[in-house]
């Protein structure tokens, strides 16, 4: 440098190339005199003085490319600072920028003599550097992962001194800060989480300023901080999280809610177990925090709580996601099922209701009004209708029915249940999106989801919600039920159709739960009538032989059993002819309904009528079925009445037929020693008065409005119909019996 550039600056020469020494101590002697200098300036108020040595101080050492004059401009920069003392402000942003550009510095001695000056100017100014804060938070974030150690050891004491100024400053720009917290929250190294985890932690100690308004810009950062493989990291963060937490229990006005949630759902689903545990943890508080303003929010709920139902080795996350699932649900009231009309009128005559109270009481008045400010801030962050939106709480529930765990299944079947409890009149606005998925799930492997189905199945079809007629149906609608009950039946059988392993698998536990469910004469009817129609006849016949089954064994259908055998009403004997002209499609099955209803003559023309028929393996084994029924306890009735021969021919001619059809074998055995116990009537005393009957005598005998005859004439056709079907095929079957006029 020329002696005309130091004649103008305030620097001597020889103090200039002391600064410019690469010995340390020349390089603090020269700082020291400049210290001096600044002092003997600030006294005299050289202010222009001042700014010229710290112009040169900036460019022409801590900017240079120099590496000594660097460190020697820092040192002068430091200097002069605290030769300003109180008139540091003054210059702050001269004597701060380059220091931070030195920061940055490739030479780590410099990057420490940067830090170990911006702690010097830092330390004279105090409240004054916040309006740099920013700027220097940046600079400390990126010291934070610096892997010289020394430059660590600076920025950790800078970084402190920071935190004491602005914990004991009220200036502090909180607001300006958070977008710059917000841009740096997502960072992965490991001690720059550890440095910001440790600045949100001490903005939250701070009394004047609630973080719980910014929370929202920062959580997700810290929630993926707890995955963080540094486990104090993950200890620091969680406890910060659960400081939040608490203090959002304790003053929940003003907590933006809505903006949270769907951070949460998000976390809720993370493969790292601390962060999907807190998440749900949240959430759950949340709603019991919130209450039904957490309803408007109900689908993002449900997509972060069901999938955790079925998480496998987190019991902890499943008990919460439990909680969380049931808290919810029972915030779904009827209320949620009105228009939205009926509920701004039901409002207005609340809040008339309240002013005429008011009114009359003037001295509760501030307390009146003090619980409706609290709950207007409560809910002040919240979409102003509280009201559960069904549209898109349906769309989760039924994707996570058809793509998800058992656990998960179970619970959606709950909702869409209690949602037909609660909200029965939106839910049917959504039945023809619902109603073929629960079909589809009845083919689930697990029985406690299949039971679970039946039960929502049964409560859409037995609903007074549900629309009572439609234009097309077939089959006329059941008393009691809407038009989904004969929709289901008729989709049931196709389902067993498609699928004959189901059917086999299946059909008992289904069609048996089904009695349970809804009123079993409705079920058995309505099947019934659809399967006389079925052009399947092959599935007819193994149809019936199910039905047929269930019938007469089942204990869920022993009322029923008991009134077909005394066919005391009109409509029950409307019911027996209902299904005896679908049983027909199985002779062996309909033997044995006469057999139950006690119709013996007319089973007695049936078994005759075996002999026109083709005697299959298949028609044989169904007679083995039947003789062992014969011989279980539904039919004691029956083998009692065998004592009373002479009265009960019928019956008796009916069994010979059967043992006629067998061949040698069990059953043959089984029901010839049956037959050769019945006493002659030589042992037994005899009544010449009782007339011969085959069936018992009633007061009122509405079997007598039976038209036998008739039922005769219909197994005929039917079984001319399946003698078409195996001569033709199916294809041809329509056209072949308009041939044969059948």
């Amino acid at each position: 440098m020329t002696d005309k550039i130091w004649d103008q600056s305030p620097l001597t020469p020889a103090c200039a190339r002391a600064l410019n020494d690469k010995i340390y101590e020349k390089r603090k002697a020269a700082a020291l005199e400049i210290e001096r200098v600044v002092k003997e300036f600030a006294q005299t108020g050289a202010t222009q003085q001042i700014m010229k040595l710290v112009n040169v101080l900036s460019r022409d050492f801590a900017l240079s490319s120099n590496p000594h004059a660097r460190k020697g401009g820092l040192i002068g920069l430091a200097a002069t600072a605290i030769g300003l003392g109180k008139e540091v402000p003054l210059f702050l942003p001269q004597l701060i920028n380059p220091v931070l550009t030195c920061l940055s510095d490739q030479d780590s001695k410099n990057r420490y003599y940067a830090c170990e000056a911006l702690y010097n100017i830092v330390k004279v100014a105090r409240g004054a550097v916040l309006q740099h804060f920013n700027s220097v938070f940046c600079e400390l974030t990126n010291l934070a992962s610096d892997p010289d150690l020394n430059v660590k050891n600076g920025s950790e004491l800078l970084d402190r001194l920071m935190k004491d100024i602005v914990t004991e400053s009220n200036a502090f720009d909180v607001i300006g800060f958070i977008p710059e917290l917000r841009d740096r929250i997502h960072a992965t190294n490991s001690f720059t989480r550890q440095f910001l985890i440790s600045w949100v932690t001490t903005l939250d100690s701070v009394p004047d300023i609630n973080m719980l308004e910014f929370l929202q810009e920062i959580l997700d950062g810290m929630f993926l901080m707890l995955g963080d493989q540094n486990k104090e990291i993950r200890k620091m963060c969680e406890y910060q999280l659960d400081a939040f937490l608490q203090e959002i229990k304790r003053s929940p006005s003003g907590v933006d809610f809505s903006s949270m949630v769907n951070i949460l759902t998000f976390h809720s689903q993370s493969s790292v177990e601390l962060i999907q545990l807190t998440a749900i943890t949240w959430l759950r508080d949340f709603v019991n925090i919130a209450g039904r303003s957490m309803l408007f929010f109900a689908s993002s709920l449900l997509t972060a709580v069901l999938p955790c139902l079925a998480t496998e080795g987190r019991d902890s996350v499943k008990e919460v996601a439990k909680s969380v699932n049931q808290n919810l649900m029972r915030l779904v009231t009827t209320e949620d099922d009105k228009d939205e009309e009926n509920s701004k009128d039901e409002k207005k005559d609340k809040v008339d209701l309240k002013e005429e109270k008011s009114e009359q009481n003037n001295e509760g008045e501030p307390v009146e009004k003090e619980k409706e400010m609290n709950s207007i801030k409560l809910s002040s962050s919240l979409p102003p209708n509280l009201r559960l939106e069904i549209a898109p709480v349906v769309e989760v529930l039924l994707k996570h029915l058809q793509h998800s765990p058992m656990q998960t299944k179970i619970a959606v079947l709950r909702w869409i249940y209690h949602l037909h409890l609660k909200t029965p009149r939106k839910i049917f606005q959504h039945v023809k999106e619902i109603f073929p998925v629960l079909l589809n799930t009845l083919s689930d492997v697990s029985d406690e989801v299949v039971l679970l189905d039946l039960e929502v199945l049964s409560e859409v079809a037995s609903s007074p919600a549900g629309p009572q007629s439609e234009e097309g149906l077939q089959y006329r609608p059941v008393p009691g039920t809407n038009i989904y009950f004969t929709k289901f039946m008729i989709s049931l059988l196709d389902l067993f159709c498609k699928d004959s392993q189901l059917l086999e698998d299946r059909g008992f536990f289904i069609i048996r739960q089904l009695c349970l469910l809804l009123k079993l004469e409705d079920v058995y009817r309505t099947l019934s009538e659809i399967l006389l129609h079925k052009e399947d006849l092959k599935f007819a016949t193994n149809m019936v032989q199910t039905l047929n089954t269930i019938l007469l064994t089942s204990t869920e259908l022993f009322e029923l059993r008991n009134q077909l055998k005394d066919l005391k009403t009109k409509e029950i004997c409307s019911l027996f002819c209902c299904l005896y002209k679908t049983w027909c499609h199985n002779p062996v099955a309909t033997v044995s309904l006469c057999f139950l209803t006690q119709n013996y003559k007319h089973a007695c023309d049936i078994i005759f009528h075996f002999g026109e028929l083709e005697v299959t393996v298949d028609f044989l084994t169904e007679i083995d079925k039947l003789i062992q029924l014969l011989e279980s306890p539904i039919f004691t009735y029956l083998r009692l009445q065998l004592l009373d021969g002479e009265h009960n021919q019928y019956l008796m001619k009916s069994l010979y037929g059967l043992l006629m059809l067998l061949p040698q074998s069990t059953a043959f055995s089984v029901l010839r020693h049956r037959l050769d116990c019945i006493p002659s009537r030589d042992c037994l005393p005899s009544d010449n008065n009782k007339k011969v009957r085959n069936y018992p005598e009633k007061k009122v005998n509405y079997r007598q409005s039976i038209d036998f005859d008739e039922l005769l004439q219909h197994f005929k056709i039917i079984r001319e119909k399946h003698s078409l079907a195996k001569q033709t095929g199916s294809k041809s079957l329509s056209q072949k019996m308009k041939n044969a006029h059948i």
